[in-house]
């Protein structure tokens, strides 16, 4: 088994831990069985000094897990249907978070494909709420310790990403901060999910004859 990822590899700024995530395992054990997500594609999250971060105003129950200590998992539900899952980094305090945006599944592909049935292998993990769906990740989860040997949710070493293919850009569907080239993903790598800038929502109007 590959080592468990310690406390000291999430205890630094985030824009450092994001792209050192790459390459590295998320395994998650349920009743059903285990699966294992080498990560592709992750985005990162500054905290208060960051516009984009659900802790920007300040701390909330809903965000209280990214305020530390590091190397828990923050997991959110958006859109009223879907969970994403983060890694909190930092020290105590700083409320920074890695959002976990895409992956290829590298262990337990029948029970991830049981949990999306109209997925192709490429698209099993591909995108942060499709990445928490073959995990089996949902709510009851935030706040777990990835760096506990006995948690069920825990990342490990992964084989390491040569440099080169390393890309950086800004953020996915964000509209504050939009231009901070903070999504960090694998070059060539097919699960990477497609950049979507952000659209503001429009309200209808009615049109007259």
């Amino acid at each position: 088994m590959s080592d468990l990822l310690d406390r000291d590899f999430f205890d630094r700024p985030v824009e450092e831990v994001a792209p050192s995530l790459l390459g590295q395992i998320v395994v998650h054990h349920t009743g059903d069985g285990e699966v294992a997500i080498r990560l592709t594609e992750v985005e990162a999250y500054a905290g208060p000094m960051d516009p984009a971060s659900h802790s920007y105003r300040g701390r909330t129950p809903r965000n209280a897990v990214m305020w530390g200590p590091p190397g828990h998992v923050y997991v959110y539900f958006t859109y009223g249907m879907h969970f994403c899952m983060n890694l909190v980094c930092g020290p105590d305090g700083t409320a920074s978070a890695v959002l976990l945006r895409a992956g290829e599944v590298i262990d337990g592909r029948d029970l991830a494909a049981a949990r999306r049935p109209r997925s192709s292998f490429r698209d099993l993990a591909r995108g942060p709420a499709r990445l928490c769906q073959a995990l089996g990740v949902a709510r009851e989860h935030n706040g777990l310790d990835a760096c506990d040997a006995d948690s069920p949710l825990r990342v490990l070493a992964g084989d390491p990403v040569d440099p080169s293919r390393v890309r950086t850009g800004p953020r996915v569907g964000v509209s504050a901060a939009k231009e901070t080239p903070w999504r960090f993903w694998i070059d060539g790598e097919p699960s990477v999910s497609q950049y979507r800038m952000h659209v503001p929502r429009r309200r209808r109007t009615t049109g007259t004859g």
